[in-house]
């Protein structure tokens, strides 16, 4: 019944996968669960917990991003991955995206490598490190299609640390709580030194605990000026970014998506 109703929600995603991708989540679910009696990867384990909660949240990103783009063969980083979400749900769907997983604990890099060795992942990877860190490798800086990250953190802190992985017309995948509003307002001027603001809102239901998600889009017009001077260097970037803000703690209820464009200038030189 459980792995029908998460077929059924994928259905009215648009995502339709096959037999051998099915028992690739399950056997991700079942070392998911004994991985977690070692170390600490969720609180959450219950099998509908985690195909909701996970796995389908980490592939309701098709809501914001096309699948057209997502099976085209771009890049994608997800900072802070942690037990891996949504960076190998997205791997086992969309093998043509190019996945890297980044995470500071090598603990949960074990289990990942692990992951991908058994669920035959070519098209993914980890690496051993820190945003602020990785960031300012050439490797690194600048190289993503896609930003993603389900870390727990303020979206003006998520934004410093994510947005210099993205490139020319990248987009930043943030999940965030329904709660978020007042974070966001209070991330306003960061975002607003980035180059983004509020546009259009879009609902996304996980109907099993009537749970919401709300995709509220946001642009930057091309030609509108950033004063570079308001920005911290690291800040200064080029190109336009598209910031999504969605549920980082679904263990706690209903969820908001937020997505912001963001243009990215050219630092000093």
């Amino acid at each position: 019944f459980h792995v029908k109703h998460f077929q059924a929600q994928l259905h009215e995603l648009g995502i339709e996968i096959t037999d051998e991708q099915l028992k690739k989540f399950y056997l991700y679910y079942r070392e998911l669960v004994k991985w977690n009696t070692v170390i600490n990867l969720t609180a959450i384990t219950e099998l509908p917990d985690v195909l909701e909660k996970h796995f389908l949240d980490s592939l309701s990103i098709v809501k914001v991003i096309p699948q057209e783009k997502l099976n085209a063969g771009i890049s994608l980083i997800d900072i802070g991955t942690g037990a891996g979400f949504p960076g190998i749900p997205l791997a086992i769907v969309f093998p043509k995206t190019k996945v890297v997983l980044m995470d500071s604990l090598n603990k949960r890099l074990n289990f990942l490598n692990r992951m991908i060795e058994e669920l035959h992942l070519e098209n993914a990877r980890t690496v051993h490190a820190r945003a602020e860190d990785l960031a300012r490798q050439k490797n690194y800086r600048e190289k993503f299609d896609v930003v993603c990250s389900r870390a727990v953190a303020s979206l003006n802190v998520l934004s410093e640390y994510c947005i210099p992985f993205a490139g020319a017309g990248g987009e930043f995948v943030a999940y965030k709580s329904e709660n978020a509003d007042e974070e966001i307002r209070k991330a306003g001027r960061a975002v607003k030194v980035l180059g983004g603001e509020f546009r259009t809102a879009e609902k996304f239901l996980l109907r099993r605990k009537n749970r919401h998600r709300r995709h509220i889009r946001e642009r930057r017009e091309p030609r509108q000026k950033i004063r570079l001077s308001d920005a911290r260097p690291e800040q200064r970037h080029k190109a336009p970014v598209r910031i999504l803000n969605r549920e980082a703690q679904m263990a706690q209820g209903p969820s908001v998506c937020y997505i912001l464009y963001v243009m990215k200038m050219r630092r000093d030189e």
